[in-house]
């Protein structure tokens, strides 16, 4: 049973971001692209600022030793919302999610087979290598018109 609490959960996360790409994908179009974006950003950050007042177990100061790298993660995370702030008003949410989702397990798969940064090597086999295969080619027959 705890077996399948982290994928439902991952499931669930996934749920979220396609209703957080409808909501982003109007609001972009209401008060613009990058506005949107950052609206977005700085209701995340507020709730994420309260849950750490509250709930925070960790040690924020040691921000400073972390690498320099490591940091990256929140442009990309900006980058993403600016993204789907463009594309689901364009192209609607499922495919727009199917898209991030190819695009996540592509990248995901490199990353892992090599181990980058700093992750344990998981090398990518045949099977894998047809899946990912299989997938491209349900986005290209999913966005064929």
């Amino acid at each position: 049973m705890l077996k399948l609490i982290f994928p439902l959960l991952a499931m669930v996360g996934g749920m979220a971001l396609a209703v957080q790409s409808q909501i982003n994908g109007g609001l972009g179009k209401k008060v613009g692209v990058i506005e949107g974006s950052f609206i977005s950003f700085a209701v995340g950050t507020l709730a994420l600022l309260f849950i750490l007042l509250f709930f925070g177990k960790g040690e924020i100061s040691a921000i400073s030793t972390v690498p320099k790298w490591q940091l990256v993660g929140g442009l990309l995370g900006a980058f993403f919302v600016v993204v789907q702030v463009i594309a689901v008003p364009k192209i609607g949410v499922s495919t727009a999610l199917m898209s991030v989702i190819v695009g996540q397990i592509l990248l995901g798969a490199i990353i892992d087979h090599f181990g980058l940064f700093g992750g344990t090597s998981h090398p990518v086999d045949s099977k894998k290598l047809i899946a990912i295969i299989l997938m491209l080619f349900a986005l290209f027959l999913y966005t064929k018109k």
